[in-house]
């Protein structure tokens, strides 16, 4: 039998999930990392990206987070995200506008340009394109 723990997913705005869980993949600050029961403690940062909830029977929940922490206590795990969003909310033509924008902003050298701000703009557009690919590999949607 397959344990599972107490998740939470927590935003600045809200409470996006209360739950348990079987297994809990997030995109760390050094990787990718899955989080089983029994998992030893930890507290890292997350970089924007998916959060995977894996549910008894094979179900995910799937989840957008703009970066935070991933708190492991011994029966719970809490994701305490900058934004979280749940992925089936995330808009993919205005996902890809922010990339096409920010790529666009980055390369005019000639306009005076935060080059910092508009990196970060391409990450989280990036992460949110690379969540929404992550559903539809899982969902069998093209």
């Amino acid at each position: 039998m397959t344990k599972s723990f107490k998740c939470e997913i927590v935003s600045a705005e809200a409470s996006i999930y209360s739950g348990t869980a079987e297994q809990v993949v997030a995109a760390g600050a050094m990787g990718d990392l899955g989080i089983l029961a029994g998992h030893t403690p930890l507290l890292t940062e997350l970089s924007p990206g998916p959060v995977r909830i894996v549910h008894g029977g094979g179900e995910e929940d799937h989840f957008y987070v703009s970066g935070g922490f991933l708190e492991v206590q011994p029966d719970v795990v809490t994701v305490l995200a900058d934004t979280a969003v749940r992925a089936d909310d995330l808009d993919e033509a205005a996902a890809e506008e922010a990339r096409q924008q920010a790529l666009k902003d980055m390369d005019n050298k000639s306009a005076e340009l935060d080059y910092s701000h508009a990196a970060a703009e391409l990450s989280e557009a990036m992460a949110q394109l690379r969540t929404i690919q992550q559903l539809r590999r899982k969902s069998g949607r093209s």
